[in-house]
């Protein structure tokens, strides 16, 4: 498995408006690729490979001479692009899926490059570019793997990043760490981030709520000024910034808390959740649920459980997702279902006396499902997984 490293660049403004053309050029050989796979399908029912379109590329430097400020093997990575949109398109219409036929990139979509061998250097707090310059960068880290790829991509407020494509090479992060002897069960939820079948847990960082005044005051001093004025592109810019500051909390707080729980723990157990149908399906329904879908979309469930398991899988860890059906309703301790609805936070069962906050109850019994998924014998009373926790 890859590892991707992220720096900040700083770019002269020289070299800023380099980038901008590049990506510009980018944008313009993936278009025209298109352009060129798509009508000699309709016109002729002809298929052009992706070696067709990289044989293309020395004829349209002869036609648009601009495109020898690119490297040559960044323009062989767009044709590729356009190849592996086409593959993903087929591939969904194989699987009897929404095909979404490649589409055009209009003016400021296309925002990232690479370089797939060759055309870059790291020399001290220098990132040399072909065709570009030699462009300062935040090395914040050392990366202690190999490099394969790089990718310079932008964000939607304009800021550059160089992202390093890295084999692994014994780096700490993909060398695989001592086995333990803890396992966990882990319900997500929106009152309590994260309860623990231990009983510890994670609480809940309401990331929205801190940035939503900001957004909305924002959004307000947008609507004040015309369409196209440099006044309200200053405040949309002041509005991406918010928006990326909201999205970098819970980035950092998704990775940080999930390395911590793969250092613990030697098996993890999540409820397979569908975030996106869940978000869907209430986003429709009343004020109440669509309050649910707003917290849901801001804990950002799937991102934490995304970094746990990439994380999970370079250190020897073990990350299982079982059925998240009945897992609160069901007891821990005896296994009757024990109806309650989102008011009651507390699990009282009334056959085997088992009181414990209903959120502790379902990551038992995801824990139990998570065991027995990987060892169909493995018993699920809840005094088995108590003896499980004290191993």
């Amino acid at each position: 498995m890859r590892l991707t490293y992220k720096y900040r660049l700083f770019p002269t403004n020289q070299q800023r408006t380099s980038l901008q053309e590049v990506l510009e050029l980018c944008r313009w050989t993936y278009n025209q690729t298109l352009a060129m796979r798509k009508n000699a399908w309709e016109q002729e029912q002809r298929h052009v490979s992706y070696y067709d379109t990289k044989k293309m590329l020395p004829i349209w430097k002869v036609e648009k001479p601009e495109l020898s400020q690119v490297h040559s093997q960044v323009l062989q990575n767009v044709t590729e692009r356009v190849e592996l949109a086409y593959q993903a398109f087929f591939r969904r219409i194989k699987a009897g899926e929404e095909p979404g036929y490649p589409r055009f990139k209009a003016y400021g979509v296309y925002d990232s490059f690479t370089f797939t061998q060759s055309g870059f250097a790291i020399n001290g707090d220098r990132l040399k570019l072909s065709k570009i310059g030699d462009v300062r960068i935040k090395l914040h880290r050392p990366i202690c793997d190999t490099i394969k790829t790089l990718t310079i991509q932008r964000d939607n407020v304009g800021n550059f990043y160089a992202c390093f494509s890295c084999a692994p090479s014994g780096h700490p992060e993909t060398t695989p760490l001592e086995p333990s002897h803890k396992v966990v069960g882990i319900d997500l939820g929106l009152t309590t981030f994260a309860y623990f079948s231990n009983g510890q847990k994670i609480e809940r960082q309401r990331w929205m709520k801190r940035d939503t005044a900001d957004i909305a005051r924002l959004q307000r001093k947008k609507e004040k000024f015309a369409k196209g004025s440099a006044e309200r592109r200053k405040v949309i810019k002041a509005l991406c910034h918010a928006y990326d500051r909201a999205a970098n909390r819970r980035r950092n707080f998704a990775h940080q808390e999930s390395r911590k729980l793969v250092n613990e723990y030697q098996f993890i157990a999540f409820e397979d959740l569908d975030i996106q149908d869940m978000v869907a399906s209430r986003g429709s329904a009343s004020a109440g649920f669509k309050s649910i879908t707003r917290g849901i979309a801001d804990v950002a469930w799937g991102q934490f459980v995304q970094c746990t398991t990439y994380k999970a899988a370079n250190a020897g860890r073990v990350v299982v997702r079982v059925n998240p059906r009945g897992t609160t309703q069901m007891c821990s301790g005896c296994h009757a279902v024990v109806p309650k609805d989102l008011t009651v936070r507390i699990h009282d069962c009334p056959h085997c006396g088992l009181v414990l906050n209903r959120d502790h109850n379902a990551a038992l019994n995801i824990l139990a499902r998570g065991l027995a998924s990987i060892n169909p014998g493995y018993p699920l009373g809840a005094s088995e997984i108590v003896e499980a926790h004290q191993l």
